[in-house]
């Protein structure tokens, strides 16, 4: 009876849902329409949120002993606030601390509560956006996140707010920024703001090279808010794993994150090489009401015809593409790896990086494996979208355009690949603080250094 009910609740249900949808497209396409109007309503919503939060929190106390850890908005249990917590769960100096981790729905929050529960009773799961994610923020004393905050919260003075970032930058960001595709920034005035008023929340930004230290300090303009010497050169602490992995590591990545998801990847593993597949998402692809999506530029019908044989294609989405790809069409040679929390579990398994303008490039460089950069649209993405720091000629691998020439290049890779003085250049000016220690450096400088010992 109850399963009948649930039924005849269904197409309702999906009538409120287009009804919404449809009322979100309206929203947008006018508010995209009319910039002062959009104007006036993000301030009026920024404004009413800090009031909510200020509301919320009223009252709240600073725990000194209290952690937050948030990896993309909510949207993973990954990167370098994972790899923190990691050490610091391991560290018996932490043994009375309280962590907190926040996911982005309740499905997620759910998922890491079971996660969480035998393995460590000191973290608390909540939800993004929620009361009481509101209320842990204003208890925290520490704040460990590697992308931007809720415009409208703020941490109090006694409050330390670590930035590790997501990666190095090859694309221009925030203040930087000389144009730029219109996409959920609605404009580069708006967005160039958000980074400014981020900026003045900063206590420690992570930085894995002098190169990048120098892209924070002008991207986020923090000279011009006295906060130079907030950056830190410590390595990312998310590529502490991929120095240090071994070999059980790939045999449990292979099963936990791949065989999990993909029955046929087992027997399919044992003769063919694995190649990631892992594109950043393109501004101009964002899609009012259902967010960035994957336009098929690659032809993974031509892919299959001349490599099917010996390789498979693991598919990493950028994780702020929305839409869903036909996987069951390339059944048994393009996998869906999207949904694998962290991608440090796919490199490590990947025997080729083929990627463009996303920074994954410099993590993979550190497992000194081949990388193939498929820029189908570079002049577009460097003369109308976000722009490059530097000459893309510098990085460690060939730069082609169409698909015969992925393809060829794939082909041309000798079975025993070993990086020429090009890519240790490369690695020389991007990646040479990740030794395997940058975790224990954060760390010892944000909780037992003298940086904060007036907060």
């Amino acid at each position: 009876m109850a399963k009948k009910q649930n039924e005849s609740l269904e197409p309702q249900l999906l009538k409120n849902r287009k009804l919404t949808t449809k009322i979100k497209l309206a929203l947008n396409q006018f508010t995209m329409d009319h910039p002062s109007t959009r104007k006036v309503i993000w301030n009026a919503m920024n404004e009413a949120g800090k009031i909510h939060y200020n509301v919320d929190t009223f009252g709240v106390k600073t725990d000194p002993k209290t952690v937050v850890f948030c990896s993309f908005a909510g949207q993973s249990y990954s990167d370098s606030p994972r790899a923190i917590y990691e050490a610091m769960a391991k560290d018996p100096r932490f043994d009375d601390y309280k962590f907190v981790w926040v996911f982005k729905t309740k499905r997620k929050c759910n998922k890491f509560i079971r996660y969480f529960l035998n393995r460590d009773p000191r973290v608390k799961v909540v939800q993004y956006g929620s009361r009481t994610w509101r209320r842990l923020c204003a208890k925290a004393k520490y704040w460990i996140y590697n992308f931007k905050i809720a415009d409208s919260i703020f941490p109090k003075k006694d409050q330390i707010f670590v930035q590790t970032w997501h990666g190095t930058p090859l694309k221009r960001l925030g203040f930087d920024l000389e144009h730029f595709d219109i996409g959920t920034a609605g404009n580069m005035e708006e967005m160039i703001k958000r980074y400014g008023i981020e900026a003045s929340k900063f206590d420690y930004f992570v930085s894995p090279s002098e190169y990048t230290t120098e892209k924070i300090l002008s991207a986020w303009n923090l000279k011009a808010y006295g906060l130079e010497g907030i950056v830190h050169e410590t390595g990312y602490p998310r590529n502490d794993f991929l120095t240090n992995y071994t070999q059980k590591d790939v045999r449990r990545s292979k099963i936990d994150n791949i065989g999990y998801w993909f029955y046929q990847y087992e027997k399919a593993v044992k003769k063919k090489k694995i190649i990631l597949y892992a594109p950043t998402y393109r501004p101009n692809q964002y899609a009012l009401g259902s967010g960035y999506e994957y336009k098929e530029e690659i032809d993974f019908d031509k892919l299959r015809e001349r490599l099917g044989e010996d390789y498979i294609i693991l598919f990493r989405a950028h994780y702020l593409v929305a839409n869903a790809f036909d996987f069951a069409k390339y059944e048994g040679f393009v996998y869906n790896a999207s949904r694998v929390e962290d991608i440090n579990a796919l490199y490590i398994i990947s025997d080729i990086l083929i990627t463009d303008y996303s920074s994954s490039c410099f993590d993979f460089s550190i497992l000194k494996r081949p990388m193939i950069f498929y820029m189908y649209d570079l002049e577009h993405y460097r003369d109308e979208s976000n722009g490059f720091y530097f000459d893309v000629n510098e990085l460690p691998g060939p730069i082609v355009r169409t698909d015969d020439e992925v393809i060829d290049e794939v082909l041309k890779l000798p079975e025993n690949y070993e990086i020429d003085d090009k890519y240790q250049a490369f690695m020389d000016k991007f990646v040479y603080r990740e030794d395997g220690h940058s975790s224990e450096r954060v760390i010892e400088d944000i909780f037992f250094s003298d940086l904060f010992k007036d907060k």
